[in-house]
């Protein structure tokens, strides 16, 4: 994947600057979007600016390469005239909106906004929806529904396995690891062969969700894949897994991309915008308890409402 301007000076190729500097989430539900922008500008190069970790989750997507991004604080690594075709797929704020503009693009993709041309933000609709409508209205064709994404390079090491997804980059996602062990224990008694994902940063979470499993007789250890992955081998996992138990959360996007069976638990943000597609998917939440703070360090109401039993019938209602 290339990651470095240099090459870019090389050749002739136009530039076409996508703007996300977020998570992996983030990158997943815009994958029309991008994959509208390389079908109308196979001439350009299309740059996705975003934090450097994401680089292997984009050749998942193909054809796009990756400019690291930090975030929004300071201005892309790209000299100003470089781009011929700047597109906002990070928001409609402030801080987006200079980024882009400080580029001094032929073009602006972006919401209307102080002047600049483009659809009305509005709320309420799938984040798929919203890119693509964006680009519609700037007359690039794109799908909502074309979400998925190409097979990782990397085996499973797990095929078949049912993935309990214990993290969530923020507290008001996390689901109580007690839940996560019942639900484990649980299906590790029906017959699931269970492992437990998760970043670095969880490997903790899901070291205290074996050992509570294995009070009740599951031992998962075997399963411990948390914070010993890659995202390629990560994507892999899912790719392959019997079914997929997480919050809403890149796990449960993955999940979305490879088709495969999951039990989405919302907390924070709305199903309506955040939820899966259509498909082999449950979401439980809460809607009237939602409290929707999204950074907060204690678990939304809406999610702590989701009880195992919930996670179990849904499972079962799936037929996994």
């Amino acid at each position: 994947m290339d990651t470095a301007l240099d090459s870019h000076e090389s050749n002739d190729q136009p530039l076409l600057l996508a703007l996300r500097a977020l998570k992996l989430g983030d990158l997943l539900v815009a994958v029309p979007a991008l994959r509208g922008l390389s079908r109308a500008f196979p001439e350009h190069r299309i740059l996705y600016a975003a934090p450097a970790w994401i680089a292997e989750a984009l050749e998942l997507v193909g054809g796009i390469f990756h400019l690291p991004t930090p975030g929004l604080d300071d201005p892309l690594r790209v000299p100003r005239g470089a781009v011929d075709i700047a597109v906002n797929l990070h928001g409609n704020g402030a801080e987006s909106r200079l980024r882009i503009e400080e580029l001094q693009a032929n073009r602006v993709v972006a919401h209307a906004s102080n002047g600049m041309d483009g659809p009305e933000w509005i709320t309420g609709i799938p984040e798929r929806e919203r890119w693509t409508r964006l680009l519609n209205w700037h007359g690039i064709d794109a799908d909502p529904s074309d979400y998925r994404l190409n097979r990782p390079a990397v085996a499973s090491p797990r095929p078949g396995a049912t993935v309990v997804h214990v993290g969530a980059a923020y507290g008001s996602r996390l689901w109580p690891v007690e839940r996560f062990a019942d639900v484990a224990v649980e299906l590790t008694a029906a017959g699931h062969e269970v492992v437990l994902t998760g970043g670095a940063s969880e490997r903790g979470r899901a070291e205290e969700t074996a050992a509570l499993a294995k009070l009740k007789g599951a031992n998962l250890d075997d399963g411990l894949l948390a914070g010993r992955q890659g995202l390629a081998e990560f994507a892999a996992t899912i790719a392959d897994a019997r079914l997929v138990v997480s919050a809403d959360t890149g796990a449960a996007h993955l999940a979305s991309a490879y088709e495969r069976p999951s039990v989405v638990l919302f907390g924070p943000a709305p199903v309506e915008e955040w939820g899966p597609p259509p498909g082999p998917h449950v979401v439980l939440t809460a809607v009237e308890l939602r409290r929707g703070d999204v950074f907060s360090a204690d678990p939304d109401p809406a999610l702590l409402a989701v009880s195992v039993l919930d996670v179990l019938d849904a499972v079962e209602r799936m037929g996994c």
